[in-house]
C-alpha cells in the first residue's frame, strides 16, 4: 500500500525535474509507524541507480529546452547576420539606383559648380561696375572689367551649354548589379574578419570569457527565438527616389490609327515676330522665346499691334524682368525673334516687381508723323516756370517739362544729337520772358545758331569762359544771395521779367579745362537757389572725363547713344537691367541718321522716370537764326535791373567788353600761352584741389587722361621702373619747353618718393610769363 505522502513512480514524474516529499522523523519519538514491513531486501531498488536516472532526465529537459527556446533564435540570428553579409536586404533595383547616383551627383557637382563661378564672377563685375560708376575708370581698369565681362560670357556660355544637356545615365546591366552586390558583400567580409580574429584569439586565451559570454547568448536566442528578425528585400530609401533615376519608360507600341506621340506634345519651337499677324500669334512667338531662354514665364497679356510693331506685358512666376536685359538673354531673344539689334526693349512695371512690358520694334518707332514739327513760339511768349513740349516718347506720350531749377547733364557722343537737343532747349529759354541764356563752349560754337537771342557766348577761348564762370560763381551767386535775403524771398530766387533767370549752356564739358571744370562744378553744387541754372553736355559721363563724379548729383539726366559705363555711372549700377540701353543706340554718320536725337531721360520735372526711349523734335540751323534774330529784334530780357540793384552793373559790362573783343583773353595781357605740359601739371594740382606736392605716381593718373598711349607706355613695368621712366620723360619734356622745373624729393612722406611741389610749379609759370 502507497502512503498518501510518497512520491509518485519515476515515470510519472513532472517534465522538468521531481517533487520529494519526506518526514523529519525523531528516533525518540518515532511518531507513526507503517502498518506493513518492509520490502525485502531483494526487492529494494539501488539509491545509485536512482540518482542517475534523475540526472539524465534534468540532462534531456535542458537539451530540449535549449533546442526549443534558444537555438532557433541564434539560427535566426546567423541567417540575418549571412543576409546582412551577402546585401540580401537590398534589391537590384536600390543597387541599380545607388550605381546610377554615383553619376548623377557628380553631374549635379559640376552644375553648381559652374553656376557659382557665374555667380561669383557676376557679382566682382558688378562691384566694378558699381566703383567705376562711382569713382570713374582708369585704362587698367577699363581692360580688368573688358576681361571679366569676356570669362563671364565664356562661363555664362558654358553653363547654358551644360544646363541644355539632360541627365541621361547608362543603366547598369544583370550582371554588373550582380558584381556590384557581390563587391559590397566582400567589403562587409573583410571589416568583419578582422572582429572575429580578435574575438577568437580573446577566447582561446581567456577562456572564462566563453561563460561570461554564455548567458548573453542564451538571452540573446530566446528573445530573438520569440522575435525573429524579417530577412527580407526593404524598401527603396527615400533619396533615391529620384526621377532622374527611374528606369527609362519603355516605348509603347504604336496602335494602327493611333498618333505618334511627339504629335501630342505642344509644340513650342520659337519662331520670328515677322509671322505674326494677330495679337495672338504674336504674344506666343514671344511667349516661346521666353520659354526657350529658360525664363519661368507666368502668362503674356495685353498684346498690342503699335506703328513700329508689337508691345506686351509678360508676368513671371520666379526670376525677374531684370533677367531680359542680361546680355545673353537680350541676345538670344533678338535672334529668336529676328528683330534689330536694338529692337527689343524691356520696361519694369514699378507697381508689380513680377512683371513688364516688353516692346519688339520691327521698324524705327518715331515716324515723322508721330514727332512732329517744332512748335512755333513767339517772343517773350512763354515763362521759364511753364512745361514745353520738346518731342514724344515711343508709345505717343509728349516729351514736356519745364527747364526751372534744373541742373542737367546729357551724355551721348559725337553724332547722336547732343548738341541738338541742347539746341531744343536753347531754343525755349530764348522765347522766355524771365530768363536768358548763356552760350559756353570750349572747341564749338555751342548753341550760337541763335545768334543775337544768346544773351552771352564764350566759345572756343578758355579764358574767356574761366572769366564767365567766375563772374557767376563769385561775383553773381553771392550777390543775388543778398538779394533774396533783402527781398525776404526765402531759400531761391524768385524769377520774374524784372529778375529773370540764368541757364547757361555748356557744350563739351569734357574738353573743359581744369580750372573750369572745378569752377562749372561749384557753380552745379550753388547756382539753383540763385535762378543760375546749368544744362551741361559731353561725350563721357565717367569722372576722369567730368573732373568729379558729379553726375549722379545732378537733378536731370539725358543719355543718348554713349557707353554702358556712362549709363551706370549717371543712373547707377542696376540701370542696364531696369532697361535703360542707351549703349544700343547708334549714334548718326554722314550719310545715316540712325539713332541721333533719341534719348533716355531721368528727373525731369513732371515726367515718370521710365526706362523708355523719347525722340527730341530737331531745331535745324536756318530755323534757329530765322527765330534768334526775330527774338533778338524783339528784345531780351533785360538784366541789367537785378545787376544794377546789385552793384555789378560795371563787371557785367567789363565782361561783355572781354567777350566781345576778337583777341583771346589770354593775349589781352601780353601773356603767352603756357607750354601744353606745364598746363597739364597745374590742372592736376587744380583738380587736387591744389595740395602742397604731388608725387610722380599721382602726376602719372593725370598725364595718363591727357594722353593714354604717350604716358601710359609703362603700365606693365613695376612701379619702381615706371616711375623711374615717367621721371625720365617728364625730365625730357620739360626740358624741351625750356622750363626751370625740376623734381624735388617730398620730404613729408615715408620714403621720401619724388614729385613736384606746388610753389615750385607757380615759380616756373611766373618765370614764363
Amino acid at each position: 500500500m502507497q502512503h498518501p505522502h510518497d512520491p509518485a513512480d519515476s515515470t510519472e514524474l513532472a517534465p522538468y525535474g521531481e517533487l520529494v516529499f519526506a518526514e523529519i522523523v525523531d528516533e525518540d519519538e518515532p511518531g507513526p509507524q507503517r502498518e506493513t514491513q518492509d520490502p525485502p531486501a531483494d526487492e529494494r531498488v539501488p539509491r545509485s541507480s536512482t540518482a542517475a536516472r534523475r540526472v539524465a532526465h534534468c540532462a534531456r529537459t535542458a537539451a530540449a529546452a535549449i533546442a526549443g527556446q534558444i537555438l532557433p533564435g541564434l539560427r535566426n540570428a546567423l541567417s540575418a547576420a549571412r543576409h546582412w553579409l551577402r546585401v540580401g536586404y537590398m534589391s537590384d533595383d536600390e543597387i541599380r539606383r545607388r550605381i546610377v547616383n554615383r553619376p548623377l551627383e557628380a553631374d549635379r557637382a559640376r552644375r553648381e559648380e559652374a553656376l557659382t563661378a557665374v555667380h561669383r564672377l557676376e557679382k566682382k563685375l558688378q562691384r566694378r561696375l558699381e566703383d567705376a560708376a562711382a569713382y570713374g575708370l582708369e585704362a587698367a581698369e577699363k581692360q580688368a572689367i573688358r576681361d571679366l565681362s569676356r570669362e563671364l560670357r565664356r562661363r555664362r556660355n558654358g553653363l547654358d551649354a551644360l544646363q541644355s544637356v539632360p541627365f541621361t545615365p547608362e543603366q547598369p546591366t544583370p550582371e554588373q548589379i550582380r558584381r556590384a552586390r557581390s563587391l559590397m558583400a566582400l567589403g562587409r567580409f573583410s571589416a568583419l574578419l578582422p572582429v572575429l580574429g580578435v574575438a577568437g584569439l580573446v577566447a582561446a586565451s581567456i577562456p572564462s570569457t566563453l561563460l561570461a559570454a554564455a548567458p548573453v547568448l542564451a538571452a540573446a536566442g530566446w528573445w530573438l527565438t520569440h522575435h525573429p528578425l524579417e530577412l527580407a528585400e526593404r524598401p527603396v530609401p527615400e533619396d533615391l527616389l529620384l526621377p532622374e533615376l527611374d528606369l527609362p519608360a519603355l516605348k509603347a507600341p504604336e496602335t494602327p490609327g493611333s498618333a505618334p506621340a511627339d504629335e501630342t506634345e505642344e509644340d513650342l519651337t520659337p519662331f520670328p515676330i515677322a509671322q505674326a499677324t494677330t495679337p495672338g500669334e504674336a504674344g506666343e512667338a514671344l511667349h516661346r522665346a521666353l520659354l526657350h531662354e529658360g525664363q519661368d514665364v507666368d502668362q503674356v497679356t495685353d498684346v498690342t499691334q503699335e506703328p513700329w510693331g508689337w508691345s506686351a506685358r509678360v508676368s513671371f512666376k520666379t526670376g525677374t524682368p531684370d533677367d531680359l536685359n542680361k546680355d545673353d538673354t537680350y541676345k538670344g531673344l533678338i535672334t529668336l525673334l529676328r528683330l534689330r539689334r536694338n529692337g527689343l526693349l524691356i520696361e519694369g512695371d514699378p507697381d508689380a516687381g513680377e512683371a513688364c512690358t516688353v516692346r519688339m520694334m520691327q521698324r524705327s518707332p518715331f515716324s515723322p508723323e508721330l514727332v512732329g514739327d517744332v512748335p512755333y513760339r513767339a517772343p517773350l511768349s512763354m515763362s521759364i516756370l511753364d512745361p514745353a513740349d520738346y518731342g514724344v516718347s515711343m508709345d505717343a506720350k509728349p516729351l514736356a517739362f519745364a527747364l526751372a531749377g534744373l541742373m542737367l547733364l546729357m551724355v551721348a557722343d559725337s553724332g547722336a544729337g547732343k548738341s541738338g537737343v541742347m539746341l531744343a532747349m536753347a531754343e525755349v529759354v530764348t522765347a522766355c520772358k524771365d530768363a536768358v541764356a548763356f552760350n559756353l563752349d570750349p572747341v564749338g560754337t555751342g548753341v550760337g545758331d541763335l545768334g543775337e537771342a544768346i544773351t552771352l557766348d564764350a566759345c572756343m577761348d578758355d579764358e574767356k569762359i574761366v572769366a564767365t564762370l567766375k563772374f557767376l560763381l563769385l561775383t553773381l551767386c553771392p550777390a543775388r544771395a543778398r538779394q533774396r535775403a533783402r527781398y525776404g524771398w526765402g531759400n531761391k530766387w524768385r524769377v520774374s521779367p524784372e529778375h529773370p533767370a540764368i541757364v547757361v549752356f555748356v557744350d563739351e564739358w569734357a574738353q573743359l579745362s581744369a580750372q573750369a571744370k572745378t569752377l562749372l562744378i561749384r557753380l552745379l553744387l550753388l547756382g539753383r537757389k540763385e535762378a543760375i541754372w546749368v544744362i551741361g553736355g559731353s561725350q563721357f559721363g565717367t569722372r576722369d572725363w567730368l573732373g568729379e563724379a558729379i553726375g549722379p548729383k545732378l537733378s536731370g539726366k539725358l543719355l543718348g547713344a554713349c557707353r554702358r559705363v556712362d549709363v551706370t555711372e549717371l543712373l547707377g549700377g542696376g540701370a542696364i537691367a531696369e532697361g535703360y540701353r542707351a549703349d544700343l543706340l547708334r549714334a548718326a554718320t554722314h550719310t545715316e541718321v540712325n539713332d541721333a536725337g533719341q534719348l533716355y531721360a531721368q528727373g525731369l520735372p513732371g515726367m515718370p522716370d521710365r526706362p523708355v526711349r523719347y525722340q527730341v523734335r530737331e531745331v535745324t540751323a536756318q530755323y534757329a537764326a530765322r527765330i534768334g534774330a526775330e527774338r533778338a529784334a524783339a528784345g531780351r530780357p533785360d538784366l541789367t535791373f537785378t545787376l544794377d540793384e546789385a552793384g555789378l552793373l560795371d563787371a557785367w559790362h567789363e565782361l561783355l567788353e572781354l567777350l566781345d573783343s576778337g583777341t583771346p583773353a589770354a593775349e589781352q595781357g601780353g601773356a603767352e600761352p603756357l607750354p601744353g605740359i606745364v598746363r597739364i601739371l597745374r590742372e592736376a594740382f587744380t583738380l587736387e584741389h591744389d595740395p602742397a606736392y604731388l608725387t610722380y605716381d599721382q602726376l602719372h593718373s593725370h598725364l595718363r587722361r591727357h594722353d593714354a598711349d604717350r604716358w601710359g607706355r609703362w603700365d606693365d613695368k613695376s612701379d619702381i621702373d615706371r616711375l623711374r621712366e615717367l621721371g625720365k620723360a617728364l625730365r625730357r619734356e620739360l626740358d624741351a619747353s625750356q622750363v626751370d622745373l625740376s623734381s624735388e624729393r617730398i620730404r613729408e612722406l615715408d620714403g621720401s618718393p619724388r614729385g613736384l611741389y606746388l610753389s615750385a610749379l607757380k615759380e616756373a609759370i611766373e618765370a614764363l610769363s
